[in-house]
């Protein structure tokens, strides 16, 4: 006989997930960068505001080049944050840049990025796309036999070699990655069977072929896949490499290392993933001895350093629960929202800027300013009393937030951004 189903509080509130390791208060407020909340606001002008650290950026490059190998190249996934200020400031950090659309290429172009540093993925470029990567020295990460074909032609009507690596699609996925980029039927890459005789092709049509980019998930926090995973990419990187019959000139182990957001998440043990990468990387096969191995990463370089903040314009009492409404919302915070893919809704990290560290005295609703029931930045949140004026502080906000959210929708958009 089955025990009695338990029925939940509907008024318990509901746990925020973890603030990064990085923020403090001064007077009673959150200070990003050593400057209080309400100051950056106070120099943007207005609200929402993004707000990036440069130490926090900084701190996390640091502990990521301890924990790695020293022959493993770090590599900044632009689309997980493109603004200006965040892309000069990593130029003095990584080791090079990988892009997804001739747009990034711009902004990279715009900062002063040579192309040599760069690599471009994405399974629909365009023919302007490639035109204007191979014209920069780019390393385009080719994905099926027509977009190949295509690079040659332009750099044959450009007079120019293309530089090419091949996308592989493998035959196997990361464990516990939030969103699967690899395995089965995928518009990503190349089905790997299939890429020994592409590389060939390339070879003979007198292409540059650079290596291969074998990208398998995102966002996952379990060490064990992510050593699993790589030792997989490494493997089928040799195979290939022994099917063509050449060394694997480069090798880009995808990336996918995740950050918590939600509680109960723990942080993804990287001191693990590099030793057991060292340990590999002691003992490759000839295919890969000399190959210049990177990874890729976005999410996990600038996700916790960023914070958005957002201004309380009303606070009211419906049905007895509390709401707070800001000037934000999910235009902003598609993510936050948990409507980025998200299948239950969870609380991300959040907290009341303006009394940071207060106690907690109320369950509250934070939500956005947007006409509908979707824009909610936190439900039944234990969080101090907070008026309006107050300033809201979204925590994981440097990745996947400004340009990755419906900035437009209703007319209201883009937030403000400034790295400090």
């Amino acid at each position: 006989m089955s025990a009695p189903r338990r029925n939940r509080d509907p008024n318990a509130a509901k746990p925020l997930g973890p603030i990064p390791e990085g923020f403090e208060a001064i007077n009673g407020e959150l200070a990003i960068g050593g400057r209080r909340a309400s100051d950056l606001v106070a120099e943007a002008g207005d609200t929402p505001l993004f707000v990036y650290s440069r130490a926090m950026l900084d701190a996390r490059m640091a502990r990521l080049r301890a924990a790695m190998p020293a022959r493993l190249a770090i590599h900044y996934a632009v689309k997980a944050n493109p603004h200006p200020q965040v892309i000069a400031h990593m130029a003095g950090l990584v080791d090079g840049f990988d892009l997804a659309s001739g747009g990034e290429l711009a902004i990279l172009q715009g900062v002063g990025i040579d192309g040599a540093h760069i690599s471009f993925a994405g399974p629909g470029k365009r023919p302007r796309e490639i035109r204007a990567a191979i014209e920069a020295g780019v390393t385009l990460n080719c994905e099926s036999e027509t977009e190949a074909a295509r690079a040659l032609e332009i750099g044959a009507e450009l007079g120019i070699t293309p530089g090419i690596a091949i996308r592989v699609n493998p035959d196997f996925d990361m464990r516990g990655s939030g969103m699967k980029m690899g395995g089965g039927a995928k518009q990503f890459g190349l089905d790997a069977e299939r890429v020994p005789a592409l590389i060939a092709q390339l070879i003979d049509g007198g292409a540059d072929w650079r290596g291969l980019h074998i990208y398998t998930g995102s966002q996952t926090l379990e060490a064990d896949a992510v050593i699993e995973t790589q030792g997989q990419v490494l493997d089928l990187a040799a195979r290939i490499a022994r099917e063509v019959g050449r060394p694997c000139p480069a090798l880009n182990l995808g990336g996918g290392f995740g950050i918590p957001y939600f509680a109960g998440n723990e942080p993804l043990d990287i001191e693990a993933v590099g030793a057991a990468l060292a340990k590999r990387f002691a003992d490759l096969p000839e295919e890969l001895a000399d190959t210049a191995m990177a990874i890729e990463l976005g999410r996990y370089l600038v996700g916790e350093a960023g914070v958005y903040l957002a201004q309380i314009v009303d606070r009211k009492e419906s049905h007895g629960e509390i709401f707070l409404i800001t000037d934000g919302g999910l235009h902003h915070q598609l993510a936050a929202s948990g409507n980025f893919g998200t299948v239950v809704r969870r609380n991300y990290p959040l907290a009341i800027a303006s009394k940071y560290g207060s106690q907690v005295t109320e369950i509250a609703n934070v939500v956005g300013c947007l006409c509908t029931p979707l824009d909610r930045l936190a439900d039944k949140a234990e969080l101090p009393r907070a008026e309006v004026g107050d300033l809201v502080a979204v925590f994981c906000a440097g990745a996947y937030g400004a340009t990755a959210s419906p900035m437009h929708f209703l007319g209201q958009g883009p937030a403000g951004e400034m790295l400090v």
